[in-house]
């Protein structure tokens, strides 16, 4: 019989933290935790395989769930000696979810379930009827809406109502009379769906935590997560313990260390007298740790013990949730931490030289995304001490950092609309909820009025590392009004904000931003990462300024510089770029070879100048340049107005222009005439660019610059039409280097990007020097699907909730099975001619991780990737290694 609940409690435990994938996160540490001797209250897990089960029987459990949850409950009462629903002393019980993945706040949480009309009396008697009927409150408030599925708003709106008649701010602050009666309301308005019987209450709890698995707000954080492959969400009933039995009580949320700037501090949120659940919600703000230390320090040093073990035991850090009852220190959860960008470094670094882990698994732990986030912008130190004087409104506690700026919206689904449109926006809220998830990641920064470093707003931000202030009290937000009001100012949706998530402040208007240097700790664990990998990383770069920047970020060469980017623009002197763009536009619509010569003549000086550009800042490492390959009706204008102004420049009538735009008119231009073919039609293009990449090579070797060019012919299909293409390359290339009298060594080589070359690629080995897969069009001629107009229907093949027929968007992340096959058939059979012939990849996937660890495994030597997005091509070449040594 298949076990679908596990146990823990009373110093034992039949589950363990290699279990995650079954008891999910919360679940393993509620066991591991047991296990090793921490306090936790008694309970026990029914699995993410029962789920699983429920969501593909029409919401049936499994059989046997029904017996093997009754024998658990009645093992819990055994231990505890109280009953679910006893009159006079009840066993209370929370009900919580918890996934093999962290997904804060998505999920749902029923707390004090076990209270009905007789048990509720009980409790009252044994504590107080203030305290009893707050946690029934509490608990018909959150299965109403959560199970029952009935509008929250109309209890919050009755709830605020009360304390507004009480004039009282906070939970602990209102009478228990006052409690009893909002309980008589809530139950009159519910009194036809609230059961009584505490069975049909578990049950119905555990239905509702499964299906919050698949409600839009899980759904949609692992989307934005890319989080798949899951069974769905454990559910783990355990004892209730309170926090909210007076001035010896509280709850809080801790990190073992500060998940914002990585520091080896005890770092958290507590609340005197409260639940976990007014921590996480962010309705009241918090104390810091240290004012715990102040009011409970013997529970303060317990905690301390307990922060030290657990970090200990799971070489991480630990992400804690606890309750303090009546003096007593129980632990309710336990999971690795999520860490800002910045954290991450620096944690990785400092475990590593504590000796808490190796050098090795540092680098394993870092992630793509963690690498991307580090490098969002900062408030400009330029901006004057007046104006961020006069502009500041408010200061909240900076719970993410980085700078965000964009126009105030106050709800989640505003912020996803403006977002799509392309407007940047700042999420403002009185608190946020799991509902506001998709608005969170859509906005470039969060603002709240309420909650803490730990509240959702925090920890969700945090892990998306999206600059966050939270606790912003001074704030008056009314979403209803769409506004803010602080200071005497009026604040409406659409006035640009600024968030410095640096040190909290908030600024009206619009302020510059600029990119932060990377700390100490990131250029020490890149060390390691280059110490470690085999394969190269080279940067794209059309342009000086990019090569550069791709060399500051770790670029050993250029992988890819697209020529035809200069005919449209000179980034050194843009004043000159009408001058490139009438060369070129002149040489296509002139009629004979000669016409289209004196155009390329004048278009060369401009193309020599920027090669030199880009070796001069590659000096020393190798940089592959692509000839033409986009159609060339891309280059010339399709409006009335402008062919009539190059007809005129030109010299020819503007009906000959406009009769040249519609001959190069094409069904499918991305398989028409472009790439090797234009140099196979018009071999002039060919020369002059030949010639200016030759040049600009010998003028710097003249000035003491190493120069190692490699020409890259694109689109080839078959070995004669590169044989053609080589042989005239060689020709122009070789004319010029013997009239320089100076040697220069120089590659040519091709761009696999078409099946038939890939299939064919031995004998095209023949004659190329190099491969590199221009992956973006060999994704797109394997797989049939245009990557323009894929997008409106990819979504449907990536979402597990739908299609789910791809695990990501091909286009982002290698086709390993289909692609993938092809570029290793093309790898085997062009190093069977050529043993040491280099191959390297320069589609867009050489900036994505696991495309780079299967270029790692089919045995390229480099990849190429965006200039920002080399080191993480350098991070997951060096993961590649570590992941291949785990292999048997």
């Amino acid at each position: 019989m298949k076990k679908y609940v596990y146990y823990f409690g009373g110093g034992k435990t039949d589950g363990k933290s290699g279990m995650k994938e079954i008891l999910g996160g919360k679940g393993a540490g509620l066991a591991e935790m047991t296990r090793i001797g921490l306090p936790v209250p008694a309970g026990f897990t029914i699995t993410t395989e029962a789920c699983n089960y429920y969501m593909e029987h029409g919401k049936q459990y499994p059989p046997e769930l029904a017996r093997q949850v009754t024998e658990k409950v009645r093992w819990l009462e055994k231990l505890t000696g109280k009953k679910i629903g006893d009159a006079n002393d009840p066993l209370l019980v929370s009900v919580r979810s918890g996934a093999a993945r962290s997904m804060p706040g998505m999920m749902e949480t029923i707390l004090n379930l076990g209270l009905n009309l007789r048990s509720v009396e009980g409790l009252a008697r044994r504590t107080s009827e203030r305290f009893a009927y707050d946690a029934y409150r509490r608990f018909v408030q959150m299965y109403s809406s959560v199970v029952l599925g009935l509008p929250k708003e109309e209890l919050e709106d009755r709830l605020h109502a009360m304390k507004n008649r009480l004039k009282v701010k906070d939970d602990p602050s209102v009478p228990g009379d006052a409690w009893k009666g909002l309980v008589a309301e809530y139950k009159e308005v519910f009194r036809k769906k609230f059961p009584e019987d505490p069975q049909q209450q578990l049950w119905g709890a555990i239905g509702a935590v499964f299906g919050s698995w698949v409600a839009d707000k899980a759904v949609t954080y692992r989307r934005v997560e890319h989080i798949t492959g899951l069974l769905g969400t454990a559910v783990n009933v355990v004892q209730m313990v309170f926090g909210n039995l007076g001035e010896n009580s509280g709850t809080g949320v801790c990190f073992t260390r500060d998940p914002s700037t990585g520091e080896k501090m005890f770092y958290g949120d507590f609340l005197i007298n409260a639940q976990g659940e007014d921590v996480v919600a962010g309705i009241r703000t918090p104390m810091h740790l240290s004012e715990m230390q102040k009011r409970m320090p013997k529970v303060y040093k317990q905690l301390e013990r307990v922060r030290s073990l657990l970090e200990k035991h799971y070489r991480d850090m630990q992400d804690l949730e606890f309750t303090v009852e009546d003096g007593t220190l129980y632990m309710l959860q336990t999971r690795t931490g999520k860490r800002s960008p910045a954290a991450t470094f620096q944690m990785a670094v400092d475990m590593a030289n504590e000796g808490l882990i190796s050098r090795e698994e540092a680098v394993g732990r870092i992630k793509s995304e963690d690498i991307e986030r580090l490098f969002y912008p900062v408030l400009d130190p330029n901006v004057a001490a007046g104006e961020l004087s006069s502009r500041k409104i408010a200061q909240g506690i900076n719970a993410v950092p980085g700078t965000a700026v964009g126009r105030a919206v106050f709800f989640a689904h505003d912020a996803e609309k403006q977002a799509a449109l392309g407007e940047k926006v700042i999420l403002v809220r009185r608190e946020t909820s799991p509902e506001d998830v998709g608005g969170m990641f859509a906005a470039q920064g969060i603002l709240t009025a309420t909650g803490g470093k730990t509240s959702h707003a925090a920890v969700v931000a945090r892990g998306w590392g999206k600059c966050c202030i939270v606790g912003c009290e001074e704030l008056d937000i009314s979403a209803e009004k769409k506004e803010i009001r602080v200071g005497g100012r009026v604040i409406g949706e659409g006035d640009w904000l600024t968030l410095d998530g640096g040190d909290g402040t908030v600024y009206l208007g619009e302020l510059p931003v600029t990119m932060p240097k990377p700390a100490k700790s990131y250029a020490t664990l890149m060390k390691w990462v280059d110490g470690i990998r085999r394969m190269r990383v080279r940067t794209n770069a059309d342009t000086p300024q990019d090569a550069r920047k791709g060399r500051e970020f770790g670029a050993e060469g250029i992988g890819l510089c697209r020529t035809e980017h200069m005919f449209f623009k000179d980034f050194e002197h843009p004043e000159q770029s009408s001058e490139r763009q009438f060369a070129i536009q002149e040489m296509i619509v002139a009629n004979h070879r000669e016409a289209r010569v004196k155009a390329l003549d004048r278009l060369l000086p401009f193309q020599r100048r920027d090669f030199a550009g880009i070796f001069e800042a590659m000096d020393g490492l190798p940089v592959t340049i692509r000839l033409i390959d986009p159609p060339l009706h891309e280059f010339v204008p399709h409006d009335t107005e402008r062919q009539r102004e190059l007809a005129k420049k030109v010299g020819l009538t503007p009906e000959a222009v406009a009769q040249r735009v519609a001959q190069l008119a094409e069904a499918n231009p991305m398989l028409g005439h472009r790439g090797c073919r234009l140099c196979i039609t018009y071999p002039e293009i060919l020369e002059m660019q030949v010639r200016a990449i030759i040049e600009a090579a010998l003028d710097c070797r003249k000035r003491g610059i190493k120069v190692l060019p490699e020409i890259m012919i694109p689109l080839v299909l078959d070995k004669k039409e590169l044989q053609i293409l080589e042989q005239s390359t060689r020709r122009v290339a070789n004319e010029i280097i013997k009239r320089a009298k100076v040697k220069l060594e120089y590659l040519v080589g091709t761009m696999i990007e078409l099946p038939r070359a890939a299939l064919l690629a031995g004998e095209i080995a023949e004659v190329a020097n190099f491969f590199s897969f221009g992956t973006n069009d060999l994704t797109q001629t394997v797989m049939g699907l245009s990557r323009d107009d894929a997008g409106r229907f990819l979504p449907d093949y990536v979402d597990e909730n739908k299609a789910g027929i791809f695990g990501a968007d091909p286009f982002q992340s290698l086709d390993q099975k289909g692609v993938g096959m092809l570029i290793e058939w093309a790898i085997k059979n062009g190093r069977k001619v050529k043993p040491r012939l280099k191959i390297g990849i320069c589609g867009e996937h050489g900036g994505d991780s696991e495309s780079v660890k299967f270029c790692h495994r089919a045995g390229m030597d480099y990849v190429s990737a965006s200039p920002f997005r080399v080191p993480i091509s350098r991070l997951a070449a060096a993961q590649a290694v570590l992941e291949g040594k785990r292999l048997p």
